[in-house]
C-alpha cells in the first residue's frame, strides 16, 4: 500500500487546488478547508501560507 502523500488536488481546484489537496488528504469537506483559508487569509499569515503551499506541494 502506498504511503498518503499531500498533494495539490487535480479534480477539486478553485485557484491552485491546496485546499482541495488539503481536504482529500485528511478526508473532508473542502468547502471547511476553503472556509478556514479565508478565515486566515485576512492576516498577511494565511495569504504567505497558501502561496508558499502552492509552490512547494506536487500536482496530484
Amino acid at each position: 500500500m502506498e504511503p498518503k502523500r499531500l498533494r495539490k488536488s487535480a479534480l477539486d481546484r478553485k485557484i491552485c487546488g491546496v485546499c482541495g489537496g488539503i481536504a482529500e488528504y485528511f478526508n473532508i469537506d473542502p468547502t471547511i478547508v476553503r472556509l478556514l483559508f479565508v478565515v486566515f487569509g485576512f492576516t498577511s499569515t494565511g495569504v504567505i501560507a497558501y502561496i508558499i503551499a502552492a509552490i512547494i506541494m506536487p500536482e496530484n
